[in-house]
């Protein structure tokens, strides 16, 4: 008989990061508030934790992320001019994302990592299972990765990652699994977990991207992991303890996503997530498809 574990319902989004590889831009705006098209990057990943059926939302902030806040509050004055003027597409998209979820907030004061992120969350998590999304991490909404991690969570208990294939060369970028097959095709027990490995002691070329579904006891954990690399308490090194014993707090589990990434904290990518996202916008895609065209032919 299948096991039935607690209905996941809160989702944490860390976002204290200084944004550094977009400089001068992150400045004084944060990162996750930088648009893809016309949405700032951190709208969708909310979007996402709604999507799976998460719509209490705790997003980890630090100094300068007010702007945030902001985002996913009321905005009356707009609201009033765009009413006044009779803009009801406009005042629709505004107002949408001051309803998509019940947003919380904590600051992270002392970056610390992202395991210690995870920990600033565990007053508000409890004693419950939950999602962690990282916040440059797009996932495209027609590939519902989030809401398969959390069926998985629901049926297995314990924790799950989110792995993706990637080129043994880019291997040392990321946390890299140990793993063992299950009768699940998508789904493989995570055995043991590394933090940007060298590509020759990697265990795999499976990497962990930024979606978690966690078991409470991780917080435990945290609260005694030292620093690791980069001096940082990392969420890969508390893992790779729950692996090597399920009775702490569970099994770990992982489900391998070969869907469509889009990795905004990279340029290059946020810029290719731009483009492709556009180009398939029912309003934008076709004037800027045939622009693209033109720009390709005429100047490459």
């Amino acid at each position: 008989m299948t096991q039935s574990h607690p209905r996941i319902s809160k989702a944490v989004i860390p976002a204290a990061g200084l944004g550094t590889r977009f400089l001068p831009a992150t400045k004084a705006t944060p990162k996750e508030m930088l648009p893809v098209v016309d949405k700032p990057a951190i709208q969708y990943v909310v979007e996402e934790a709604v999507a799976a059926g998460l719509s209490d939302v705790l997003m980890i902030t630090g100094r300068n992320k007010r702007p945030l806040e902001d985002h996913f509050d009321r905005n009356y004055e707009l609201e009033s001019a765009l009413t006044r003027k009779g803009d009801a597409e406009r005042l629709s998209r505004v107002q949408e994302s001051s309803d998509l979820a019940t947003m919380h907030y904590v600051r992270q004061g002392d970056p610390r990592g992202l395991g210690h992120a995870v920990l600033c969350a565990a007053p508000h998590v409890g004693d419950q299972p939950f999602a962690v999304l990282l916040g440059d991490d797009l996932i495209d909404p027609r590939d519902p990765l989030l809401a398969r991690m959390v069926e998985v969570q629901e049926r297995e208990g314990g924790s799950v990652v989110a792995l993706m294939e990637v080129e043994p060369s880019q291997i040392h970028m990321y946390g890299c699994a140990a793993t063992e097959g299950t009768t699940d095709g998508d789904v493989v027990r995570v055995t043991g977990l590394v933090e940007k490995p060298d590509p020759a002691e990697a265990p795999s070329n499976l990497a962990v991207i930024g979606r978690y579904v966690l078991d409470p006891a991780i917080f435990g954990i945290l609260r005694h992991t030292e620093p690791g690399r980069g001096g940082e308490i990392q969420l890969t090194d508390a893992l790779q303890l729950l692996a090597e014993d399920e009775k702490v707090g569970g099994p770990v589990h992982g489900v391998v996503f070969k869907g469509r990434r889009y990795d905004t904290g990279d340029r290059g990518d946020y810029l290719r997530a731009i483009v492709r996202l556009a180009c398939e916008r029912e309003d934008l895609g076709p004037d800027f498809r045939t622009w693209l065209r033109s720009y390709v032919d005429e100047e490459l």
